[in-house]
């Protein structure tokens, strides 16, 4: 690989860059060195020696060991801007309001709402009657009494019977994602003896008040491939089996319709799904199919006075939506509510008993358009900010007439906003106050195209102070993931003032593999076209130096779990481009691990990586994984963050990564491992910790880019 010229040293004025080395520089003699096992993978007559395999023994002491011996030199080298990391901690938390209430909603006579106290960690969810405003509120479950004593505590799922009575939700103590269902009696406060261990965090109500649906994982593999039934004050063990999912490329999850007459069995992967459904009313009939799977077929129903509403991808890449009656209707009996288009994306819809509610997304920005169920025009609501993000956000009654909806920009912060669908009033319920002088005046933001190399252009969303000179001397940070047709929204988050207010410029780079550009944004950037992710984001980061929004020794890169392949393949790809690079989670042992069908997410993601057992796939992952492409070659200072109980990328990839790097690289420049012993792949659970989180994270890019004062 050629190197580029370096930027050995650049003159700033509020202090001193880090600076790249020279070649060949010995590096530092305190970094842990993990221990040589080699192991050897073979596969289509090709052997490949992994020296850190023995890595993934989750319980040896020497892997444990390593890991903390990491994080003791992570200090140690971040220890000089200790201070600044507490500063932009006490920074961010200033800014919170942190005793705030999140907007209430009404379901069935109650008015539910969520909110948090000063210095509290975790939320308080509660309700009151609807009839009794002056009532008392009743807490339903307060998370902070229940993560006492513990290091890590997430709770999901919350779900009221239909007689409004009992609460149910999901707890996970350690950060794998396997929850334990609990049940609580609203009206006395009392626990119920049930407990459902390890399984997906959700349940779904059966309309008799004392008979749930969940999802079984697999305790190896954590594929949620079992619906089950239970009835409350029975074994658990004697729960019966509603639908097993046969293949191993398959997820499933439970859903009710907006009618909550049925409750939805939705079984996927990345290219096929299908639904099962069932009677909420009659909870021990048998589920039976709505449409049987294809391959290449992706759909998605919902139900409501009778009409099942499908959006499908059926001969529409960028899918279409159609409505049809009966309970088990013929591919030709749907009709066409929303015709495909080239140039919009149906990304999503939402019922009521008046309207449909449909999410588009159009020229990598998103679009809410109201169709009567009736028949009459249609409408669009209206959105001026040259970037910006909004979502339907439907309160459960679909009898309203009032669409709610959440709106948020890069300098405006998120707004809860309900808007009236017969008459076009609008108004606004709430903003997220943000505190410590926030002004959204005081900040610009951007939506800019970039080219690539292959002439593709590639929406960016920018956002910067006022007073930021764009002018080339402006350090940048590059934000991108790309992958799995997720689209990254470019929405306000306060945190990222720490760097906004010392002059950084933000990017986001919506680069091939998302979806902002419709179904062939991603079919671009997945499987043998996943190259174009990572030339994308070059491609990005070339713009933003060329156009002067970077300057050229101080733009950083960061992206996490598959955005964190994204930084694995960048560096070795471009490694003179950026000065530092944080990746998160990163996903950068590809090809081992997806060779290993009992590691979770394996089988089902085939589709979009490909299945190396296949020897054109193996070839194209292989030139591409990171950690399979270490070369010795100095690399950007990188960051590179963990967790030991992560579900979606195991620990040991990012650890091996680092491991190998250190073997391997030229040069001196900084190479953290953090590993979080009591946390996965979303990093730590409290508000307050995630906080200083992030504020390792700035620290670190402020030290590189010289901002230190």
């Amino acid at each position: 690989m050629t190197l580029f010229h370096r930027f050995l040293s650049v003159s700033i004025v509020c202090g001193t860059v880090m600076t790249f080395s020279q070649p060949g520089v010995a590096q530092d003699p305190e970094a842990p060195r993990a221990t040589e096992r080699p192991h050897e993978l073979t596969i289509h007559d090709d052997t490949r020696v992994d020296e850190y395999y023995w890595l993934r023994e989750r319980e040896n002491p020497d892997v444990v060991s390593y890991l903390n011996q990491e994080n003791e030199y992570t200090k140690s080298k971040m220890a000089d801007v200790q201070q600044l990391e507490a500063e932009l901690f006490e920074q961010t938390v200033a800014r919170i309001k942190q005793t705030d209430q999140t907007v209430p909603y009404t379901d069935r006579g109650f008015v539910y709402y969520r909110r948090y106290e000063e210095g509290k960690q975790y939320p308080i969810y509660c309700r009151k009657p609807l009839d009794d405003p002056a009532a008392p509120e009743t807490i339903m479950l307060d998370v902070n009494a229940m993560a006492e004593g513990k290091s890590y505590c997430s709770v999901t799922g919350l779900s009221v019977s239909p007689d409004s009575k009992l609460l149910a939700y999901g707890v996970d103590f350690v950060g794998r994602r396997k929850y334990n269902i609990r049940f609580k009696n609203l009206e006395t406060g009392e626990m119920l003896e049930d407990e459902i261990i390890d399984v997906s965090g959700s349940v779904e109500w059966a309309d008799d008040n004392v008979t749930v649906f969940y999802v079984n994982k697999d305790p190896q593999t954590l594929r949620a491939y079992q619906v089950k039934r239970h009835r409350l004050g029975t074994p658990v063990e004697n729960d019966g089996l509603v639908y097993e999912e046969p293949d191993e490329e398959f997820n499933c999850r439970i859903y009710k319709s907006r009618s909550r007459e049925y409750i939805f069995i939705y079984c996927g992967q990345t290219l096929s799904t299908e639904v099962r459904m069932l009677r909420a009313d009659e909870p021990h009939s048998y589920s039976h199919v709505f449409h049987p799977r294809e391959p290449n077929h992706e759909y998605n129903i919902d139900h409501i006075d009778g009409e099942f509403y499908i959006r499908s991808n059926l001969d529409a890449p960028n899918f279409r939506l159609f409505k049809v009656s009966g309970l088990q209707p013929e591919r030709e009996a749907w009709e066409d509510v929303v015709p495909h288009r080239d140039d919009v994306f149906l990304s999503d819809f939402d019922l009521f008993d008046d309207f449909v509610v449909i999410s588009e997304r159009k020229d990598a920005l998103p679009l809410l358009r109201i169709r009567p169920r009736s028949g009459g025009a249609d409408t669009y609501l209206p959105f001026d900010e040259p970037a910006y993000v909004v979502r339907s956000t439907p309160t459960p009654e679909p009898t309203t007439n009032w669409l709610r909806f959440n709106y948020t920009s890069m300098t405006t912060p998120n707004s809860v906003f309900e808007y009236n669908m017969v008459t076009g009033e609008k108004k606004l319920w709430k903003q997220e106050e943000v505190l410590g002088g926030f002004r959204p005046e005081n900040y610009r933001t951007e939506r800019q195209w970039a080219t690539s190399r292959d002439g593709t252009k590639i929406p960016v969303s920018l956002v910067y102070h006022k007073d930021t000179p764009l002018d080339g001397t402006a350090p940048c940070l590059e934000y991108g993931y790309g992958s799995y047709g997720s689209s990254m929204p470019p929405a306000f988050n306060s945190t990222r003032l720490n760097l906004l207010d010392r002059g950084f410029v933000f990017a986001i780079a919506h680069i091939r593999g998302g979806q902002e550009l419709g179904r062939k944004w991603y079919e671009d950037g997945k499987l043998y076209n996943k190259k174009n992710t990572f030339t994308d984001f070059i491609d990005v980061g070339r713009f933003l130096i060329d156009n002067k929004y970077a300057d050229p020794g101080r733009l950083y890169a960061r992206g996490g779990s598959a955005g964190g392949l994204l930084m694995g393949a960048v560096v070795n790809m471009a490694p003179d481009l950026y000065h530092g690079v944080i990746a998160d989670v990163p996903f950068v042992d590809v090809v081992t691990t997806m060779l290993d069908d009992t590691i979770p997410l394996t089988t089902f993601e085939y589709d979009e990586w490909g299945n190396p057992h296949e020897r054109g796939y193996y070839d194209y992952m292989l030139s591409y994984s990171p950690y399979d492409n270490v070369a010795a070659i100095e690399y950007p200072h990188l960051l590179v963050t963990t967790g030991l109980h992560d579900s979606q990328v195991q620990y040991w990839e990012p650890a091996k990564w680092v491991a190998r790097m250190r073997k391997t690289r030229t040069g001196d420049q900084l190479l953290l491992l953090k590993t979080n012993m009591d946390a996965g792949h979303g990093g730590a659970s409290g508000r307050f910790d995630r906080f200083k989180e992030v504020a390792f994270r700035h620290a670190f890019l402020l030290k590189l880019a010289g901002l230190t004062e």
